[in-house]
């Protein structure tokens, strides 16, 4: 991996406004993109952007969140932050990559759901809660790829998968460094201090398995994403190929039974080397 970072260093990088966003990543990795919107029962949510494409020449459902590029952009996207109708467009794509048979892509990058009223007031909860819920269930292989903020359950919305990739200088994390800070100690200008108790560092979730496998960046996305867009190209197709040979109740057993041993502790593997995560990297 590149020179050891601070988790605050991390975070700011994660951050980077020159960082691309999910649909550069879509337009660089995968071909024949063809863009479906709404959810059929109130709007198209902007925030969430999917549709069709192929990766390698496979079929496959793609679904990412977008934050925008310049201050326009961002607006229109809600600086990627969902409202409910974009979680109902998510697993309405989801449920037809099913019934299609093709697997499912979906790029993390959210500091997290949005929480306003009108969200609340059409079921933003529900809507997190539903999608999480489904995609255990879903029969086809999922990959999730973590681009650059994964907050919260904006981002477990579309997040449970069979795989799951995460850039170098991502963070995926409960809630924001900021707001950790501002219930733990009461004052948000100590988000650093938090960033590190946190744990939210791509190299902290693989000790973790809470994530499969490290992207790296050299430089930074924001510097030479192109290396990065590389680096994931070199195991994405691998890890789609054998998620599809795969039985499909192998498969749904296999995700359950992932998601479920997250959080269990376990003494013996706590002075464990590191080579293994390595493999991963």
């Amino acid at each position: 991996m590149s020179q050891k970072k601070t988790a605050w260093e991390i975070v700011k990088l994660a951050r980077h406004p020159k960082r691309m966003t999910s649909r550069t990543l879509i337009d660089l990795l995968f071909t024949d993109f063809i863009e479906m919107k709404g959810d059929r029962l109130f709007k198209d949510d902007q925030s969430i952007i999917g549709g069709i494409a192929k990766c390698n020449a496979i079929p496959i459902t793609i679904i990412a969140e977008e934050k925008g590029k310049d201050t326009e952009d961002k607006i229109k996207h809600n600086f990627g932050m969902p409202h409910p109708e974009g979680y109902r467009k998510a697993i309405r794509l989801m449920k037809q990559a099913e019934k299609f048979n093709r697997p499912i892509i979906t790029i993390i990058d959210t500091p997290g759901a949005y929480p306003g009223i009108e969200a609340e007031e059409r079921g933003q909860a529900r809507a997190i809660a539903y999608n999480i819920f489904e995609m255990m269930k879903l029969r086809v292989p999922i990959l999730v790829i973590i681009l650059s903020e994964g907050g919260s359950g904006g981002a477990l919305a579309i997040g449970v998968g069979d795989y799951i990739m995460m850039f170098e200088n991502a963070i995926y994390s409960i809630l924001s460094p900021e707001g950790f800070a501002s219930i733990l100690f009461k004052d948000s200008q100590q988000a650093e201090k938090a960033a590190t108790m946190m744990k939210l560092t791509a190299k902290d979730l693989l000790a973790f398995n809470v994530i499969d496998q490290i992207i790296l960046e050299k430089e930074g996305l924001h510097e030479n994403p192109l290396y990065g867009i590389e680096q994931l190209k070199k195991h994405l197709g691998t890890n789609l190929t054998k998620l599809m040979k795969q039985n499909k109740d192998s498969l749904l057993k296999n995700r359950y039974e992932k998601f479920r041993s997250i959080g269990i502790y376990s003494e013996e593997g706590e002075n464990n080397d590191s080579s293994e995560d390595q493999d991963n990297i």
